[in-house]
């Protein structure tokens, strides 16, 4: 009856056991696909802050490049602010095909795509034979 009782017990330590590595491995599940979410976002934004800033240097050179062709600075910025009015109508429009779905859609590959442990193991091991490599050059 002792050996029932204690296997019993070792069986409920298990469980136990089982159940909070289940619980961190969910947790560091979920901060890895957070983190790697928020890495991307945050590097298309800044991707997308540089492309803002050379479009906005184009376009005051094309606005003062008009302007000096029709002898009138205002009307190159006038012409080139409503070029992009009527670009901003169409994506207005069309804001859920053009910007909603593919961004939902980049979300939700990055937090259902499976980790596969044996290549983040490969990789890790990888890097550290070329951090051991170079070290002992050094």
């Amino acid at each position: 009856m002792e050996t029932f009782a204690k296997n019993k017990d070792l069986l409920f330590d298990k469980i136990e056991k089982y159940t909070d590595t289940s619980i961190d491995l969910i947790k560091l599940n979920a901060v890895e696909k957070s983190a790697d979410v928020l890495s991307s976002l945050t590097s298309s934004i800044v991707v997308f802050i540089i492309f803002a800033m050379f479009t906005l240097f184009v376009n005051i050179g094309v606005s003062l490049f008009i302007g000096k062709l029709l002898n009138e600075n205002y009307l190159g910025f006038l012409i080139v602010s409503t070029f992009y009015l009527v670009v901003g109508i169409l994506v207005y429009y069309n804001r859920h095909k053009l910007i909603k779905t593919p961004l939902s859609n980049m979300i939700i590959i990055k937090l259902l795509t499976k980790i596969d442990l044996d290549e983040v193991l490969e990789h890790n091991k990888y890097v550290t034979d070329e951090n051991t490599d170079s070290n002992s050059k050094a």
